[in-house]
């Protein structure tokens, strides 16, 4: 596939894509109802329409990306397509201003900023404190035996986040009331975005919410505050973003700091364990596959839980997350807006249009991913010429500027969970039990109830 910017590719983007209309739009819901219902079914079925398509969130149009030329445009181009917009108004009102939510304006000296924290070289440190985390989980499920793999993973995920993040700053309490503050953003935001009357119901959920979100506020400000008067010698990642300077040698604010924290969590802890529980759920029913990966396991760590050393050797397990995160990308559905008329697909957009970043609708186009709906981690086997297959249309961590800069800690952390786990346990599915997406700000599983049983 062409480059973003070669002549190729803007050919592709003016003569050969296709603009469409989904049907089925109500009268002043537009396809509300439909994103709220059955969300990832009517986004997967969009492709049928063409390969940028209209739909209608209320009253208002909307434009999906259902083309990777068309994604890579949109992504690389911070100028033409903003995250501006209701959305991202009630995301930054929730989350603050962070690198998943800032404006073009603020983004370039946040990643500047943020960058040098998740150099490679600092990697391993955090490999450490993931295996430490990693170790007690193991030791808290030994007498478990009935358990939601998604309450425990994402538990696991937020301890290992939360440690990088503040070392041992933050105690037990503070860390449950962060994990449920989050839990419940999460489940709203999506709402609120398809729908943005639901926001405004004086509900009791909506009470929680906001009671949730201030008592986030207050512990990471008392956490920063900590770390203003007293580093203490730590490696953290946040004593490396309280030190930090950008290119006029100006330090975050106590605001931005905190803006951060909350976007350091969300992918850290909700992103990576939804790669870890939908790789688990995959195996789970592909027994060739999980044969194969024990086997890994088994030769590469022996007993032990997964650390640094055993990373780059786990190859077939890097590959399943991998291809768990192409069925089910944690980062489903982001909005851009256009801030000025441009043309996609031969169609003109006026400034102001909403546009739609889907990896779920791009990873499962047929003509991209031959058989898209099988779970196969051999597609990312190294191409015979040495290229890496489906490079430009894989996009579970976005493209361009915006890129998520904690991909390599996010996939060395789910590599680390999964291996371990399967060295470890044996995991039944319970009966009656069927595994279904939750399609919020993250695309997780419901539950996934399971019986554990010691392998070793």
């Amino acid at each position: 596939m062409a480059a973003e910017g070669t002549p190729d590719s803007r050919r592709k983007d003016s003569a050969e894509l296709r603009f469409g209309r989904a049907p089925g739009a109500l009268p002043l819901l537009g396809h509300a109802v439909e994103l709220l219902r059955r969300p990832l079914a009517f986004m997967e079925s969009l492709t049928a329409h063409g390969d940028l398509v209209e739909i209608r969130l209320g009253p208002r149009p909307a434009f999906v990306l259902a083309h990777p030329d068309l994604a890579h445009r949109v992504l690389t181009d911070f100028r033409t397509f903003d995250r501006t917009g209701a959305v991202y108004d009630r995301s930054r009102a929730a989350l603050g201003s962070g690198l998943a939510t800032s404006t073009y304006e603020d983004h370039r000296r946040q990643r500047l900023i943020m960058q040098p924290a998740f150099r490679h070289e600092h990697l391993r440190g955090y490999v450490e404190v993931m295996r430490q985390e990693i170790a007690e989980a193991m030791t808290r499920w030994r007498d478990a035996g009935q358990v939601d793999l998604v309450e425990e993973v994402f538990t696991l995920t937020n301890a290992v986040s939360l440690k990088a993040l503040f070392s041992s700053s933050v105690g037990a309490r503070d860390a449950e009331e962060l994990r449920e503050a989050f839990d419940l953003f999460l489940r709203g935001i999506y709402a609120r975005a398809a729908l943005p009357l639901v926001g405004r119901i004086p509900s009791p959920a909506n009470r929680r919410y906001a009671r949730a979100l201030s008592r986030w506020r207050s512990i990471v400000a008392r956490l920063i505050e900590g770390y203003r008067h007293d580093v203490g010698g730590r490696d953290d990642l946040m004593a490396k973003l309280v030190a930090a300077r950008d290119d006029e040698q100006q330090a975050m604010s106590d605001e931005e700091l905190s803006d951060q924290v909350a976007v350091l969590l969300l992918a850290g802890g909700e992103t990576t364990s939804a790669s870890v529980l939908w790789t688990l759920h995959l195996l789970a029913n592909h027994p060739g596959v999980l044969a194969a990966l024990r086997a890994e396991t088994g030769a590469v760590l022996g007993g032990e839980v997964a650390g640094w050393e055993h990373l780059r050797r786990l190859d077939l397990t890097a590959r399943a997350v991998r291809e768990a995160m192409r069925l089910y990308p944690p980062a489903w559905i982001l909005p851009r807006t256009c801030v000025r008329e441009v043309v996609l697909a031969g169609h003109t957009l006026p400034a102001g249009s909403m546009v739609v970043f889907s990896p779920y609708v791009l990873h499962r186009r047929a003509d991209l991913y031959p058989e898209p709906h099988t779970f196969d981690p051999d597609r990312w086997l190294p191409a015979e010429d040495g290229g890496a297959p489906h490079r430009a249309s894989y996009l579970p961590f976005g493209a361009g500027a915006t890129k998520c800069v904690g991909e390599d800690f996010g996939t060395a952390e789910a590599a680390l969970i999964v291996a371990t786990i399967v060295e470890f346990w044996d995991l039944s599915a319970l009966a009656g039990t069927p595994v279904s997406p939750a399609a919020r700000a993250v695309l997780v599983p419901r539950s996934l109830p399971v019986r554990l049983t010691p392998r070793r």
